[in-house]
């Protein structure tokens, strides 16, 4: 590939995030499994929405997440994704936008509204999602702009696409069409669930396709069918160039043909929310990969963007994420 214009491009599901703390009784009256992402139709999207309390609404969705941090940190990023015309729809163009990534995808003119997530944090910091997928699921591959996916160095595409079938062929024709203007094609997992339903779709797009892989160890574990993180980290390895395997407080792994590169935590401050936490790891990996970075490197990038963003309520960042990268970088190669 000869000067792309981009470093980082992603697809993924164009979502306004709504966010709220909530006790685990309101997650039990709502019949939500703390930590995990469902998916609900329009009617229930509207119910638990009028249920929360007050919150705050930013553009969100996984890839979106990403992308708008590799944006921040200063790479040349771009997004694709549909919302509707909607309030919610000019919310999530306004907000990717203002980060510097370029988001040109028109938005749909009928049909189910934007996309919303309503994000519900407990005391523990920990996140439990009811997702109303709307306009976003509608994606197909006539919303691609190609120019912009030959013409970048990294395609990222969240595994959530995988519950639309005209989503997942998007997602398809976009990664053949990367793979074949010498790009390389990232992708992550999203949620321990996602995989469940899709596990050997999954397993078939990770060994065809994928290039560089992020999960964390519920999502790895789910993939391969097994309750050992190591067993997982076992089988992952050789069926993707790099693979990025999160596991909370301890840390990370970045696995690379017979190489690990075990890497730290990092700590900001008190643990106020997850959400955002692996879109910001991925973000930070990617931003190093991107300018050429060794894989180590790279790792403890994400990991000071993850260990950053959970000091704060949302998933896109209050600071300059490169200033503390650089910071923190010092005699790491």
């Amino acid at each position: 590939m000869t000067s792309p214009r981009f470093d980082v491009v992603g697809i993924g599901n164009a979502i306004v995030d709504v966010l709220a703390p909530a006790s685990e009784d309101f997650l039990l009256s709502q019949g939500m499994q703390k930590g995990t992402m469902a998916l609900l139709n329009a009617e229930q999207a509207d119910s638990l929405y009028k249920a929360m309390g007050n919150g705050i609404e930013t553009s969100g969705g996984s890839a979106a997440n990403t992308i708008a941090a590799v944006a921040q940190l200063g790479a040349r990023a771009g997004f694709i994704g549909r919302v509707r015309n909607d309030q919610l729809g000019e919310i999530f163009a306004h907000d990717l936008r203002a980060t510097g990534a370029r988001f040109d995808t028109p938005a749909a003119e009928s049909g189910a509204a934007t996309a919303r997530c309503m994000i519900l944090v407990t005391p523990d910091a920990q996140r439990t999602m009811g997702t109303f997928l709307g306009a976003s699921i509608h994606l197909d591959p006539k919303d691609l702009d190609l120019s912009m996916v030959r013409e970048t160095k990294v395609l990222y595409l969240e595994g959530y696409l995988w519950d639309a079938e005209a989503a997942k062929q998007a997602f398809l024709a976009a990664a053949a069409e990367v793979r074949a203007h010498g790009g390389e094609v990232a992708l992550s997992l999203s949620d321990p669930f996602c995989v469940g339903r899709h596990q050997q779709s999954f397993l078939e797009l990770v060994e065809g396709y994928v290039d560089i892989l992020f999960a964390n160890e519920a999502e790895i574990t789910s993939l391969y069918n097994t309750d050992s993180f190591e067993v997982a980290t076992d089988l992952v390895r050789g069926h993707c160039k790099i693979a990025c395997l999160t596991r909370s407080s301890e840390g990370s792994l970045v696995l690379t043909g017979d190489t690990t590169f075990s890497i730290p935590p990092y700590h900001f401050g008190d643990l106020l929310d997850t959400t955002g936490a692996g879109d910001c790891y991925a973000a930070g990996f990617l931003y190093g990969y991107s300018q050429g970075w060794s894989y180590e490197r790279c790792g403890h990038a994400g990991s000071i963007c993850a260990g950053r963003v959970v000091t704060q309520m949302g998933p896109r960042s209050q600071v300059d994420l490169l200033g503390l990268i650089e910071a923190n970088l010092v005699g790491i190669d």
